[in-house]
Formats: C-alpha cells, structure tokens, sequence
C-alpha cells in the first residue's frame, strides 16, 4: 500500500553542498551544554563550529502541519516538532538543518539533494525526513537562484561541483553532536538529476560521508549531455522547418511504445527493455493521402538524428544516442546550457552561442568545469567502508538519458568483478515509463526525491530499503512502483535490480504480485 500526504513536492533535482570556514573559531561541539526542547534549540543559535555560523535557530511545534517558505521548487511541510537551524558558511553558502525532538531522532543524518542549478533548498525532502525521525540538512550550494552570473565566481564553481556537499555533511555532524549530545549512527543521502549528480560525487570523491546513498538520474557525464541538448537546440533554431513541436514528439512517443510494447509479452503501454525495441520513426512519414498527424522528411530526420549518437565535427561519437520512445525537450536551448558554455566555460557572460562547437566546447568546459564530470568507477574506497549504492533511472527520461546510468553502472561493474560481486554494495534499478525523476506513462512513486508521499517501508520506498540494506544487511530485490492518479493507486509494478526486469506471470497486470523479477527474455516463470 502506498501512504499519501497533502506535501507540495517539486520534480527531481540537481545539488546539495556547503563549504568550510577556515578562520572560524572552532568550538568542540563535545564542549557545548545540551538541553531540551526549545532551549536545545535555542543553544544552537550562534554555533560556529566546523566552520559553521548559525543565525537562526527556531523550535517548529506544526499544527497540524507546519510549511516551509515558498519558493520555485521544492517546497515542503513537516507534521512533527523540529528544531529549524537556518546558518551559513564561509560568509555566502546558505544551509537548513531541520532536527526533530531528541526522543524522536533515529540517529540517522540524512542529506537532501537540489536539482537545476541549485540556489534554493531542498525542503520538500527535510520534511519528509524530519518526519520519519532524520536530521535533516540542505543547502543552497553557495549562490542563490537570482545570482544569474555565479558561475562566474570560481569558488561557487567549485561548491556546486564537488566542494560544498562535503562539507555540509561535515557541518551537519558537528550540529548534531551540539543538539543530541551524541553522533549520528549513520547518514543517508537522497537526490535526483543534479542533487544525484552530487550524491554520486559524494561516493567518488568524499567516500566516509554517508554510509547510504540513493540517487535517481544522475548524469555522470553532465556536460557531454548539456553539449547534446545545446547542439539539438540549435540545430532546430537554423532549421526550423525540422524542428519537433511537443504534439509531434507525442506522436514519436506514442509509435515507438506501440511497436514494441509486447515485446515484454504484455501490452501496458510500457516497454520493459527499451535497448531491444526496433521502431524506425519512417512509419510516421507524411504522404499522399495520410489522414490524421504525421511527420514531414525534415521532422523526421530530426527525429533519427536525436536518436543517433552525437557526434563531434570530426565524426567522433560523443555519446551512445537515444532509446526509442525518448520525447525531448521542444524550443531554444534551455538558459541553463547557456550558463554553463557561456559563463562557466568561456567565462564571457555575452559568449554567442552561435559559435557552439562540439569538441571545441566540451574540451574547454573539460579544463574549466572538469567536475562536473561524475563517471569516476574507483569506488573501492566507499565499499571498503561498507557504504553502499543505489541508482534509479527512468527509460524515458529526456533531460538526463538512460545510458548515461546504464554505461556508468556496466563501468562500475567492469571494475569491481560484475554479477554479485558489484551487486554487493551498488546497485541499479530501471523505470519503464519514467520521465525524469518524476512523471510519466507508468508508476512512478516509489519515494524518490522530492517526491510527496512519505519516507514509508522498505518495499515501497528508496530511502527505507536503503536504510534496512545498510543497518539489516538486506539488499533490495525489488521495490514497488505506484501510479497514483486523483489520489488513488491505479497501478503497481516492480522495480527490479538491472538487469532483471518486471516479467508478467499471470494475473491483474496492474497489481505488483502478478509479476517478478526475471532477465530479460526469460518470459514467464513460476
């Protein structure tokens, strides 16, 4: 059963950071008297340990529910008392702590990611988490979403990379120490799209800060995917007879699930394996006497070309293209792209964008913003520790696609022995008909960031099947995806460890029993 909750969660995310001040006065947190209630919450007010300086920190009684501020995304309640500890660090990188009562923490620390270009706070996560008994913590990378010219400044570059997240989770002990008088047992991290970009820095490069780490399409080769997206955009500006409305990409959407959707041997509206599907878009083709939508030959080579691998100018494939059925992004090249060409790597806020190269571009946007690149496969490290890692990805997500966690997750495996062996500490879970993070043709809550039902069970939820594989030593098998429409469950579906996948057995096909997990091919089996 999937519990509901009246939260105002956004879509899925991009960072969670905060960096240190080195000439801070650093105060043992150890040192500090411990009180309760709202004079423990007090005591925190004018914290500078690690670095940290708090300037708020307020006891939160919700009645019933308390709202967080409001902001573009991520807005969030909590149901259950909280100390809110609102700080910063180094004098620009802004913070939230949200910690439950004393008799309510479950020792466990939890870090929330924040997608697009960060600058807000992930509150629809802390709520989530102060309510299941997280400490909670957030942050807004070190620059707020109205700087529009951040990338401009070198250290903000750098906490939003890599830097920031670190040293949040570092900040964020030292306060639990100072309120609970104890450290946290273990600490978790939850993020999509760029906050799981950053959690899976996390595990690369800071492999002792959090023991769990549950991130959902996290782009690890970011800036390859901006130059597809900036590439694709302008081409559509220079020849606009080609150029995909969102009703046409509908239309793409829609054949290719219908050519292969039985290939999984059930008719859903779902593609299991996307990989295996062959649609050629031809069908779609405008003619003589076609009744009803079609594409011109200028749209359809639009579509194969978003299809094929990008290539630089020299011929040289930069990435692996797109599955069938992947609908993308209609219009100009989103202002995010432009930011990080323009500011990030030309460091020229007036750069034109017209003269966008492929290899010239990613090879400056290597030197410059070399961090943005999360593939590192080196993780020995974080399973020494016993961390342990888990990746969603939805097939059709058209902002961060599939095989860039496919191609990552074949790496990690080619490193650590494959099979069980990876499976041991990382694994990878596929979403039919998941748009990104959040959103599309089949179930898609199975609490992933931000998203607004409540931290539940291990069989229903990311983060709780995190934490029974980390504290339990029970890895999940499966987790059950809901879609939920009008606020009704209408269908359930397992999500599966990569690569097995959802294989119908008989039965109410919307129901998660009627199916399990299986490799592909193998069709259906008692």
């Amino acid at each position: 059963m999937v519990r509901r909750d009246p939260r105002g969660a956004a879509a899925a995310g991009l960072a969670l950071l905060i960096v240190g001040c080195a000439d801070a006065p650093a105060v043992p947190p150890s040192a500090r008297p411990v009180a309760l209630g709202a004079d423990a919450c007090a005591a925190l007010r004018g914290f500078t340990g690690r670095g940290v300086r708090v300037v708020a920190a307020t006891a939160v009684t919700p009645s019933p529910v308390w709202s967080s501020p409001t902001q573009a995304a991520y807005n969030g309640v909590a149901s259950k008392p909280f100390c809110r500890v609102e700080g910063v660090i180094q004098g620009r990188v802004g913070f939230e702590f949200w910690l439950p009562a004393t008799q309510a923490w479950s020792g466990r620390l939890l870090g929330a990611g924040v997608g697009g270009d960060a600058g807000i706070y992930n509150y629809a996560d802390l709520g989530r988490g102060v309510d299941a008994g997280f400490a909670a913590v957030t942050t807004d990378s070190g620059h707020k979403a109205a700087d529009a010219h951040w990338m401009l400044d070198r250290a903000a570059v750098d906490d939003y990379t890599h830097r920031a997240q670190h040293l949040t989770n570092q900040a964020a002990r030292a306060l639990v120490e100072a309120y609970y008088g104890r450290p946290a047992a273990h600490a978790y991290f939850l993020g999509c799209s760029g906050g799981g970009r950053q959690g899976l820095k996390e595990v690369q490069d800071y492999p002792g800060d959090y023991d769990g780490v549950v991130v959902g399409a996290p782009g690890p080769n970011m800036p390859p995917l901006s130059a597809r997206m900036m590439w694709l955009g302008l081409r559509d500006q220079r020849d606009p007879a080609g150029a995909l409305n969102d009703a046409d990409w509908s239309l793409v959407a829609k054949a290719a699930v219908a050519a292969c959707d039985r290939d999984d041997g059930l008719a859903d509206g779902l593609v299991a394996n996307p990989p295996t599907c062959r649609f050629d878009p031809a069908v779609l083709a405008c003619s003589t006497g076609t009744v009803g939508a079609c594409l011109t030959p200028a749209k359809l080579a639009t579509v194969r070309i978003t299809y094929a691998p990008l290539r630089d100018e020299a011929g040289k494939p930069i990435d692996s293209g797109v599955f069938p059925g992947v609908r993308t992004r209609p219009g100009p090249p989103s202002p995010l792209l432009r930011a990080m060409f323009a500011d990030g790597a030309h460091r020229d806020p007036s750069w034109d964008a017209g003269t966008f190269t492929v290899a010239g571009d990613l090879a400056l946007a290597q030197r410059r913003l070399g961090k943005l690149w999360t593939n590192k496969t080196d993780l020995s490290a974080f399973r020494a520790r016993g961390g342990k890692l888990l990746i969603y990805q939805g097939w059709l997500d058209p902002s961060v696609i599939a095989q860039q966690s496919l191609e990552y997750y074949a790496g990690l495996e080619a490193r650590t022995g494959g099979g069980r062996e990876t499976r041991a500490f990382a694994r990878l879970m596929m979403v039919p008909g998941l748009y990104h993070c959040r959103g599309g043709t089949g179930p898609d809550r199975f609490g992933g960031s931000a998203t607004p039902e409540p931290i539940g069970d291990g069989d229903h939820d990311v983060l709780s099947a995190m934490v029974a594989w980390v504290e339990q030593g029970r890895a999940p098998e499966r987790i059950v995806a809901s879609q939920v429409e009008d606020g009704q469950v209408t269908r359930q579906r397992p999500l599966c460890v990569w690569p097995s996948q959802a294989v119908h057995i008989g039965g109410d096909p919307n129901k998660a029993e009627s199916f399990r997990c299986a490799a592909p091919g193998e069709g259906k089996a008692s």
